[in-house]
Order: C-alpha cells, then sequence, then structure tokens
C-alpha cells in the first residue's frame, strides 16, 4: 500500500447515521458466523472478567468494569471492519484472509491505537477506585449486593454515582471521538496513528450533531446489550462493528 494523500473530511447528515446502521445490519446478516465470532469475543471475555471479579472479592470493581467495558469494543471490532472492506471491494471474505489481516496489525499503527484505549480504560478503572475512597472511605462492602445498596441508597453513595457518571461520561466521549474513525482508517490506510487521531476528532468537531448521535445509539445499544449477560453483544458488537466502517467510508474521502 502506498503513502495515501491527505484525508479529507465530509460532511455527514443524521440520515448518514441511520444509512450506516442499516450496512452494519445487512453484513451482518451477510455474513453472521464472522460476526458471532468477534461478539462472542467480546461477549464470553466479559463474562471472564466479571466471573474473575466476583471470585476474587472485588465487588466495586464488576459495576465500574461493566460499564466501561464497551471502550475496548472498536479494537475487538477490527475483525468487522475488514469483513465489511473486503466485502465493498468484492474481495473474497475468508477466515484466512480475515483472521490474517487482523494478526497482520501488530505490525502497524493500529498496535498504538490498541494502548491508547487500554490507556484509557486503565484510567476509567483508576478513577473509579479514586472517587470511591474520596465519597465511601476505604471500607467498600464485600458482596455486590452490599454495595449496590450503599451506592444507591445512601448520600455519599449517589454522589459517587453522580460524579462517577459525570466522569465517566467525558472519557466515554474523548475515547469515541478519538477511536470511531481512527480505527478503520488505520486498517484501511497507511497513516501514523497521531494523524487518525486527529483526523477522527476532526470529524466529530465538524460533524457533531450526528457523530454524537452515533455515540449515543452506540453506548445505549452495547450497555443493554450487556444486560443479559453480555449475550446480547454477541450481535451489538458485530452490527456496531460494520455500521462503523460505513460511517468512516462516508465521513473520509483521500484526494
Amino acid at each position: 500500500m502506498g503513502v495515501p494523500a491527505k484525508p479529507t473530511i465530509g460532511t455527514l447528515a443524521p440520515a448518514d447515521i441511520s444509512a450506516a446502521l442499516a450496512e452494519g445490519w445487512r453484513d451482518f446478516t451477510r455474513y453472521p458466523t464472522y460476526g458471532l465470532f468477534f461478539g462472542a469475543i467480546y461477549a464470553f471475555g466479559g463474562i471472564f472478567i466479571v466471573t474473575m471479579l466476583a471470585i476474587y472479592h472485588l465487588p466495586w470493581m464488576i459495576i465500574p468494569v461493566a460499564i466501561g467495558f464497551p471502550l475496548v469494543g472498536p479494537f475487538v471490532a477490527v475483525g468487522l471492519y475488514e469483513v465489511s472492506r473486503r466485502h465493498e471491494q468484492g474481495r473474497a471474505v475468508t477466515w484466512q484472509g480475515i483472521l490474517t489481516e487482523v494478526f497482520r496489525q501488530r505490525e502497524r499503527q493500529l498496535s498504538w491505537m490498541a494502548f491508547v484505549v487500554l490507556f484509557i480504560f486503565w484510567i476509567w478503572i483508576y478513577q473509579v477506585r479514586l472517587l470511591l475512597a474520596l465519597f465511601l472511605g476505604f471500607r467498600i462492602p464485600a458482596t455486590l449486593e452490599a454495595f449496590a445498596t450503599v451506592v444507591t441508597t445512601t448520600p455519599e453513595g449517589l454522589l459517587f454515582l453522580a460524579v462517577g457518571t459525570v466522569v465517566g461520561a467525558a472519557l466515554s466521549t474523548f475515547l469515541f471521538a478519538v477511536t470511531v474513525i481512527s480505527m478503520p482508517l488505520l486498517l484501511d490506510h497507511e497513516i501514523d496513528f497521531v494523524t487518525a487521531m486527529i483526523t477522527s476528532i476532526r470529524t466529530v468537531a465538524a460533524n457533531p450533531v450526528p457523530m454524537l448521535a452515533f455515540g449515543f445509539v452506540v453506548a445505549a445499544t452495547a450497555i443493554l446489550a450487556m444486560l443479559p449477560l453480555f449475550l446480547g453483544l454477541l450481535v451489538a458488537l458485530p452490527v456496531l462493528g460494520h455500521a462503523t466502517w460505513h460511517l468512516y467510508r462516508r465521513a473520509i474521502a483521500f484526494a
């Protein structure tokens, strides 16, 4: 792949969001096996993490990890971007081709984006622990039920929830702005990850209403999909992943 020209940001309308979501659903129904495979990695990864936290008696981490888990979704969805890209280009969609391209990203700029995503996820978990110490002290309930009771029925717990929600929303919005375009862009073109992140942020800034609407759809769908023991992510992740690819294609062009 040659060095691409500078990416050009287009103008998006609300109709582009609904169209991208519809195209995401069509890609999922065309290639359901691939979607379910990557969705299963995400869903069962979440189940495993929450189970380990319960086993090791860390109830305070279960809720923030579950809420913050969608933050790592864009990286897991790289294989879905490749499925949509190959279909769009008329290339064969095969397991060998998809998995080879996914593993090839270890040597490309996308690996740096994985570091960015995981770093922000770590910040999310750390700030929850900091807020717990500030509002509830270091006596944290030993069970999930007791923890949920404390944070929903006491003034300190409600304040913790309020501040945590604001901080979490800010982190989620920032990560969405950084990754929504940069992840598919880095898969599609040889470009450095800093330029990709800047392009992603500029795209959101240039199209705030449709892009933030898409972010709301992603967040709401992911949270609802996690309620049935993360199993809703089997379908939600692939549909949203494919939709993200199509939104990127509508937003970015190369001269």
